[in-house]
């Protein structure tokens, strides 16, 4: 056998190079962590691949996580890296847990379990705090190995706690000195590898206790003069992107218009969360306009969009359930599973259960009881995002002519009270994907709002990007898909673009080597399950996939068929990054 010229050789594959140009048949061989051959490479690999009959991608980049936990106990981003994922960026939302003074540890423990569901035993249990500024935190990173790279944002939430205290928790204005002690640390954060910083501007963003996240009504000379300093960072070359999330309510078109002034006045990149309201179902249109407008005026800003309905899961091992403001279902809710199930089985208890009204303190958990014409069976095998009316609890329950009580507790109780059931509640405001089509196709758009490694009991959106290539490119039938080259782009080029990360999302020579080879017709998204693996014993909804032949992150096969192989070449990610000079594929 002659010497091996390169690291990895993948043979044969069908290349979708990031381009967002045609697929072509080729090679791709791998030498020293990066991409040294596409197109027929004559010489053999230490390891080689056969990707004849599949899709051979960039690894995927998804934006918007929150592994800022996760990433100092765990050295596997799962779910996310079960999905061709390669790259992460947490941090988003206003949330994490630097800088952080050793006495404020509770208060940022209680707002990440309020907005992310992530319980106060894991976070407690996991989280070493051997960090109190954020570039201690950049270094704690450093320090560890992941199956994925990581890169990370300052979130707002921190910084005002560490410089306001009990002021900033309550949400007072910050004063001059204020926004002067939060844009220094914010310089700092960026100089040390910060990719950014974030902030929440949403009601829905609350601790466990209701109070409102930190940052909501921070004014615009706070949020202009943290991105100023990023503007003023590495001696005024500036560093750093700018991540908001926002209800565009009361008034959409002065909450964009501040974030247009910030932008103009800082220079930053600003992108923004999207998605349709089902209150305002086409209100996400006047939010697109005024996007369009800005780029058009040369302003570097983009909109993080869903590639499939936000929506809550309920089930009887989860945060929630249908009837989790029910006194008779309290009664049992610390029995474990099992006895649970034997307990609601029983037609005396069910009785007594739909005769109930929820109690009114839980005005969240009472409006999911009405909701019977949104709520949807989740399939035990692979689901489906975009069911018809017809497959919703209260169609269900007409059709059998039953209580949808009873529909929803019966689908609940099945497969030993692991059923679950679906509650689209952001992006299916008319019965359908549309509006995620229209907001995926625009020009001016990323996909994004995966959070991965959050809402452990409650959301499952990690499989994001795996959702994007079996549905919108191969899957619909609900109306129109879009183009694999597209998709390809969107979720590998354009998203590392977004946060400055030149060197990887395409495949092309001097690039990073993180790739995908996927049998893209096997290609399959799984039903979320339940496992009990974090700190403390902690439960979260994890979901797989078929058909990830392998994933492959600096050159290192770290997934193979969907099982780690045991590399782990995946870093801290400090600041952002140009392309090398690119070849042409041979």
């Amino acid at each position: 056998m002659p010497q091996a010229a390169y690291d990895l050789v993948i043979r044969g594959g069908t290349i979708v190079d990031g381009s967002g140009g045609e697929p072509f048949e080729g090679d791709v061989a791998v030498a020293g962590g990066a991409i040294v051959g596409v197109g027929r490479v004559a010489g053999h690999g230490a390891e080689e691949i056969d990707a004849r009959g599949q899709i051979v991608t960039p690894g995927f980049v998804d934006v918007h996580t929150h592994y800022d936990g996760q990433a100092t106990w765990d050295a596997r981003m799962q779910p996310s890296s079960w999905h061709g994922v390669t790259t992460v960026v947490q941090g988003n939302c206003g949330v994490g847990f630097a800088p952080c003074r050793p006495e404020d540890r509770d208060r940022l423990v209680y707002l990440m379990e309020g907005v992310e569901d992530l319980p106060y035993p894991v976070l407690t249990a996991g989280l070493p705090w051997n960090w109190q500024s954020f570039p201690d935190y950049l270094d704690a990173l450093d320090q560890r190995r992941f199956d994925v790279d990581i890169g990370t944002q300052l979130p707002h939430a921190a910084l005002r706690v560490q410089v306001m205290r009990e002021r900033g928790v309550a949400r007072e204005p910050a004063t001059p000195d204020d926004i002067a002690a939060m844009a220094r640390i914010a310089r700092e954060a960026v100089e040390a590898g910060a990719l950014g910083f974030s902030t929440s501007r949403t009601l829905n963003h609350k601790t466990k206790a209701g109070e409102p996240t930190p940052t909501l009504t921070a004014e615009e000379d706070e949020l202009t003069g943290i991105a100023v300093a990023l503007a003023e960072a590495n001696g005024g070359q500036g560093a750093g992107v700018l991540q908001f999330v926002s209800d565009f309510h009361p008034d959409p078109e002065a909450e964009f218009a501040m974030f247009r002034r910030i932008v103009e006045r800082s220079g930053r990149p600003l992108s923004f969360s999207l998605a349709q309201s089902h209150q305002a179902p086409d209100s996400f249109r006047l939010i697109l306009g005024a996007l369009e407008a800005a780029v058009d005026a040369g302003l570097p800003m983009k909109a993080q969009v869903s590639p499939r309905a936000v929506g809550v899961l309920f089930g009887l091992d989860l945060t929630l359930n249908p009837f989790s403001a029910h006194a008779a279902y309290k009664a049992i809710a610390q029995l474990r599973l099992a006895e649970r199930v034997v307990a609601m089985r029983d037609p005396a208890f069910q009785a007594g259960l739909f005769a109930e009204a929820p109690s009114p303190a839980d005005p969240f958990a009472s409006a999911s009881l009405t909701a019977w014409a949104g709520m949807y069976p989740l399939g035990a095998e692979s689901p489906d995002y975009e069911p018809t009316q017809d497959r919703t609890v209260a169609a269900l329950a007409e059709a059998q002519g039953r209580d949808p009580k009873a529909v929803a507790l019966d689908h609940l109780l099945s497969d030993g009270g692991q059923g679950i059931l679906y509650l689209p509640f952001l992006s299916y405001g008319y019965g359908s994907l549309a509006a995620s089509h229209e907001m995926l196709s625009h020009r001016d758009t990323v996909p994004g709002l995966s959070d991965g490694g959050a809402h452990v009991g409650m959301i499952c959106d990690g499989s994001f990007p795996t959702s994007l290539l079996t549905h919108w490119t191969r899957d619909r039938t609900r109306g129109p898909k879009l183009p694999l080259p597209f998709v390809v782009k969107q979720q590998c080029a354009d998203t590392a673009a977004l946060v400055g990360l030149g060197d990887r999302g395409r495949i092309a020579v001097g690039l990073r080597a993180d790739l995908n080879v996927i049998d893209y017709d096997r290609l399959t998204l799984l039903a979320p399950e339940i496992v009990h693996d974090l700190p403390a014993g902690g439960r979260r909804l994890m979901q797989r996939a078929h058909g990830y032949t392998a994933t492959i992150v600096a050159g290192e096969v770290t997934y193979r068929d969907g099982e780690p192989s045991g590399a782990l070449p995946g870093r801290l990610l400090r600041g952002a990054r140009g392309a090398p000079a690119l070849r042409a594929a041979a």
